[in-house]
């Protein structure tokens, strides 16, 4: 590591480490497959380290950057005059997550998701996607200092519900990417030790507060480096992803709007994976241009699909009629964040009576925004099919371009 030249990204370096397989139940190949040391990976320090890339991939990410900002000022220039800012920001942070979740082969619908936001019965992936999306607002919301304390409570959003002895705790064991479950020795990459990984978290926190790189830059080789720290049992790669989003919020290019880079990223896992491979062997080059593309694939996508919602929103008004003042139009405002819905959702939401609700859903009902969904006498729900046929032909656009 002391050897690297200047301006040049370091490789990872390796050391060896005892290992004993613990699995009872383990056979004889692989007792002698993983028998002996295995080397686990030792970061360099990349605090203060020079970054040495061509000059047209910096312009191309200073561009991306720059789109990223726009897209956030125009986006929170055109809802803030209606009051459609707060429902597309929360269903521009779900499908982050969402896709975010995706990459870790973790699939779900949008019903399935609005459902679990709801608090109604649904899939594991569907309540593994929602507490990804409490990880991204807490990410949004302790952006503007990134620091262990606050990466912490990411990971505590995320796996606080599923994993509470681990959540929000650095990882007290070797962990590894791929191969066995036996043992390390045979992994496509085995993380630092568990004993260097507060280290390495410290050496990364210098790094993310930063404010002489471009911002992609900085943000792609952020997260590369804790991917590769690994510094979870779990979770590492939704709070990696989520760590980007405090960074675009630290370097003030978001403020309003959760770009879906994570959708970008997942047009191409392969390549995303990859590139945090080639990474650790020195070469910078390929992560950055992953998120400088996934960038402006996430602006293109998510103004489309923000105008689409529009769109069916503007349908919706026109075929309802109430009164001004009526709970009706609220309800219609807030579908593109929650397009599906209960009694008690829309009473507590808009702190109205559950009578007053009820007299709201059917309205919608009446009107064809609204079709009930449960087929049952009690805990009754209704769905916005218009809204979540622009959300899922979003996830579907997604799966096409990466056929």
């Amino acid at each position: 590591m002391g050897n690297t030249p200047v301006g040049k990204w370091p490789a990872v370096a390796y050391e060896a480490h005892p290992w004993v397989v613990r699995d009872p139940y383990a056979s004889r190949s692989q007792l002698r497959r993983h028998a002996g040391d295995y080397s686990a990976a030792v970061l360099p320090d990349i605090a203060d380290r020079p970054v040495d890339l061509p000059v047209a991939l910096l312009a191309e990410a200073e561009e991306a950057a720059q789109e990223l900002a726009r897209f956030d000022a125009r986006l929170s220039a055109e809802l803030g005059a209606d009051c459609e800012l707060g429902p597309m920001s929360a269903v521009l942070l779900r499908t982050e997550s969402s896709a975010s979740s995706q990459i870790e082969n973790l699939t779900v619908g949008a019903r399935q998701l609005a459902l679990a936001e709801l608090g109604e019965h649904t899939n594991r992936n569907a309540r593994i996607v929602t507490a990804n999306v409490r990880a991204m607002e807490a990410a949004i919301d302790l952006g503007r200092e990134v620091d262990a304390d606050s990466i912490l409570a990411m990971h505590r959003a995320l796996l606080g519900e599923s994993d509470p002895a681990r959540a929000g705790r650095w990882r007290d064991e070797q962990v590894w990417i791929g191969g066995s479950n036996i043992g390390p020795h045979v992994a496509d990459f085995v993380p630092p030790h568990h004993d260097r990984v507060p280290a390495a978290v410290a050496d990364l926190i210098r790094f993310a507060r930063r404010d002489d790189l471009p911002a992609l830059v900085h943000l792609a080789l952020a997260h590369a480096q804790f991917e590769t720290i690994h510094p979870f049992t779990d979770g590492n790669g939704r709070t990696g992803r989520a760590l980007v989003h405090a960074m675009l919020s630290a370097r003030q290019l978001t403020g309003h709007i959760t770009v879906p880079i994570s959708a970008g990223l997942l047009v191409n896992t392969g390549d995303y994976f990859d590139a945090l491979a080639r990474y650790r062997t020195g070469d910078p080059e390929p992560i950055v241009r992953r998120f400088m593309d996934a960038t402006f694939y996430a602006v293109g996508t998510g103004r489309r699909m923000v105008d689409e919602l529009r769109a069916v929103r503007a349908t919706y008004r026109e075929q309802t009629t109430a009164r001004a003042d009526s709970v009706v139009w609220k309800v219609i405002d807030s579908l593109s964040a929650q397009p599906v819905v209960n009694s008690a959702y829309v009473a507590e939401t808009f702190g109205t009576s559950g009578v007053a609700a009820q007299r709201a859903i059917d309205r919608l009902v009446e009107s064809g925004v609204l079709r009930e969904v449960s087929q049952r006498a009690r805990n009754r729900v209704w769905q916005a099919d218009g809204i979540l046929t622009v959300l899922d032909d979003f996830a579907a656009g997604i799966r096409r371009v990466r056929g």
